[in-house]
């Protein structure tokens, strides 16, 4: 297990595991290397291959989206948009145990956001003028719900819902049906979508479904905003299609970083750890402690546990790269890296996990004690695990109903307050050399 998950030294962190790079110069393991040189014909880099693929679907619209996605997925879509009565059919199909923790998740979701203000305001001035904000929502919201590797309905729930919290008025949903000879959408996705209450649902993936909701095609509307996680592809081509739409960021592949003491429960800390790991090979699951015996520990139970994982092979990718055990001073030096690495999502292990939400700056969510488990953060907890990623959490928030809405500010002011604010106005016009600035000033005055 040690070339499995390895332990470092603090020092040695920070040169390795805990050193950001910039999301578009990420190594290509070997994986997506051939990947890459399979679809296209030649070895590119991950951007130039995303830039190729939307200046397409920019041009050609649906018949780009349709030879991308059969160049990658060696499958011809018969149609983008999924039929109504399939989406029907695939609720009623799932069993109801699945469909009723489907409902569950949606509500405690919907119950959560629906706590966070987004109201517009007014500040009425004295002759009936005034300053506002006025809080609209966003017009149209196209969702990316992973389903290439692994279905996540969790996903299309925490975005769609939290969408339709905040008023938006149309929500669309493309997922990828993957190697699906007759494209194929999990059923357990679509009854998500109907759980959500989505407007459409397109059965298309990666950078090409990015470019289809930023640019529109003959069968996809363009959106305002496009939101969810996907892999690297779909993250590189949001930044590339940013300005032409609104995105919800650039969440890359998923990390957690476990801090933990002594007496933690190595086994529940290796779960938490491969439960990330099992996402993508680029995933990371990173382990701080200052107890050398649990870093060993869990090194075992991830040999242990691994062995029974219907994913072990990303697993077994994914932790030797990016992975591994940091040993530190205290947990004060662990809070430390943790907030030079920003996590995603920050699990504390420890007695008293309550004791060092105060110190933590930089991380998306923060999970407090072996009960209150990543996983749960997943599905059912209510947050949406849409998240920061990439250190992002040094300047970025989770979704929200905020990212679902825009602000028009509100100029009435009454003919008093105009006239004594404007010599002011005047003087800073001039001090910029904006001439007409200022005369519209005088004009007035």
């Amino acid at each position: 297990m040690t070339d499995l998950f390895r332990i470092y030294t603090a020092a040695e962190a920070r040169q390795t595991i805990l050193k950001r790079s910039p999301i578009g110069e990420m190594k290509l393991t070997p994986t997506l290397a051939k990947g890459i040189e399979r679809v296209f014909g030649e070895a590119l880099s991950l951007e130039a291959a995303v830039g190729r693929i939307l200046a397409d679907v920019r041009q050609r619209g649906d018949a780009a989206v349709l030879d991308w996605t059969e160049k990658i997925d060696g499958v011809r879509l018969p149609a983008l948009q999924v039929a109504p009565d399939e989406i029907e059919a695939a609720y009623a199909s799932i069993p109801a145990e699945l469909r009723d923790a489907l409902h569950f998740a949606a509500e405690r979701i919907r119950a959560f956001h629906l706590k966070q203000p987004s109201s517009s305001w007014l500040d009425w001035r004295r002759d009936g003028g005034a300053l506002g904000q006025m809080v609209r929502p966003l017009e149209r919201v196209g969702v990316y719900a992973p389903g290439g590797t692994a279905p996540y309905p969790s996903t299309l729930l925490m975005c769609a819902v939290t969408a339709r919290v905040a008023g938006v008025e149309q929500v669309i949903v493309t997922t990828p049906s993957g190697r699906d000879p007759e494209g194929r959408i999990a059923p357990v996705l679509l009854a998500a979508a109907k759980v959500a209450g989505v407007d459409a649902v397109y059965r298309l993936g990666g950078a090409q479904a990015v470019g289809a909701m930023a640019y529109g095609t003959e069968s996809l509307p363009a959106v305002d905003k496009i939101v969810g996680p996907g892999n690297i592809f779909v993250t590189l081509a949001k930044r590339q299609v940013f300005g032409q739409v609104d995105i919800d960021g650039l969440p890359g592949p998923t990390e957690t970083l476990v801090i933990a003491a002594a007496g933690a429960n190595p086994a529940l800390v290796a779960a938490d750890l491969l439960a990330q790991a099992e996402h993508d090979t680029l995933a990371s699951a990173i382990l701080v402690t200052p107890s050398r015996p649990l870093a060993e520990a869990v090194q075992l139970e991830m040999g242990r546990q691994l062995e029974a994982l219907e994913r072990s092979e990303i697993i077994a990718e994914s932790l030797p790269n990016q992975g591994g055990a940091v040993i530190c001073a205290d947990l004060a030096e662990a809070v430390e890296l943790s907030n030079l690495y920003a996590p995603e999502h920050l699990c504390l292990h420890t007695p008293d996990p309550w004791a060092l939400v105060g110190q933590v700056k930089n991380a998306g969510g923060i999970f407090l004690g072996e009960h209150a488990y990543e996983v749960l953060g997943d599905y059912t907890a209510g947050p949406t695990h849409v998240m920061p990623t990439m250190g992002t959490a040094r300047f970025a928030s989770p979704l929200s109903v905020r990212d679902f809405t825009k602000i028009i500010s509100i100029f009435g002011l009454d003919a008093t307050e105009a006239a004594a604010i404007s010599p002011a106005a005047q003087l800073l016009a001039e001090a910029e050399g904006l001439g007409a600035h200022a005369a519209a000033v005088r004009r007035r005055l």
